[in-house]
């Protein structure tokens, strides 16, 4: 069986309609999308109801929650100093995100669980018991394994950091998915992960990044420069 799995899509049409002609080669059994579907990109609203047409299975990710629970985004700011600087940002793109998508699609956000559970596989946005922390792509195997060993599968798959890795730890292989629309790993292809037969693989696609950035623009999205800034480099910067 081929699972695709896509996340940290992040508003970013264009990357997601790329990734969307790659699936039609690829051709999966299966689609599920990871979280943070929908802040920071040109077209939230639109992210929000194709995955809903398309019926797709998935969980929520931090960038959700603070859409449809602002206190969340407050909450972690107070528990990590280094992000306080960033929160009246963060703050206003959310507030345009939320806006953009109303009630039913916030509602529809909330609706998603925090871990998805099969015989073969689990998927979480970050870990299993937060939407915020997650292991980086250095982690230690031994970090690896107190994470992610208690969801008791062989594979587990995440988001959240926009990095894209496969690592097995003993008996457990930990995946990445990398981001549909805000990589951070330096390569500005839209990244997801395929699993066949339960053996993951990344993926990167291309896509045209000008054209996302124009868009951005265009809808006086709220601190573009900054988003377009990380779209370029594929990497963190700060505003």
């Amino acid at each position: 069986m081929r699972i695709a799995i896509l996340a940290d899509i992040h508003g970013n049409r264009t990357a997601f309609e790329a990734v969307l002609a790659d699936l039609r080669l690829a051709a999966p059994d299966l689609v599920l999308h990871g979280g943070d579907l929908c802040d920071g990109g040109s077209s939230p609203a639109e992210i929000a109801d194709r995955i809903r047409e398309f019926g797709w299975p998935g969980v929520s990710g931090n960038t959700d929650e603070m859409l449809f629970d602002p206190a969340s985004l407050s909450a972690f700011a107070q528990q990590t100093p280094r992000f306080q600087p960033l929160l009246p940002v963060v703050e206003e793109m959310a507030a345009a995100t939320r806006e953009s998508l109303g009630d039913d699609r916030l509602a529809w956000l909330r609706s998603l669980p925090l871990a998805h559970v099969t015989d073969g596989f689990a998927l979480v946005h970050a870990s299993p018991s937060s939407r915020w922390r997650a292991p980086s792509a250095g982690a230690s195997d031994e970090d690896l394994q107190s994470v992610y060993g208690p969801l008791g599968r062989s594979v587990a798959v995440y988001g959240h950091i926009h990095t894209p890795y496969v690592r097995t730890v003993g008996g457990l292989t930990v995946a990445n998915t990398g981001s549909v629309g805000l990589p951070y790993d330096g390569d500005r292809r839209a990244s997801y992960l395929l699993l066949d037969d339960g053996k993951p693989e990344i993926h990167r696609v291309e896509y045209d990044v000008d054209r996302e950035i124009r868009a951005l623009h265009g809808i006086r999205a709220p601190r573009y420069e900054w988003i377009a800034a990380m779209l370029t480099a594929a990497a963190p910067r700060m505003p």
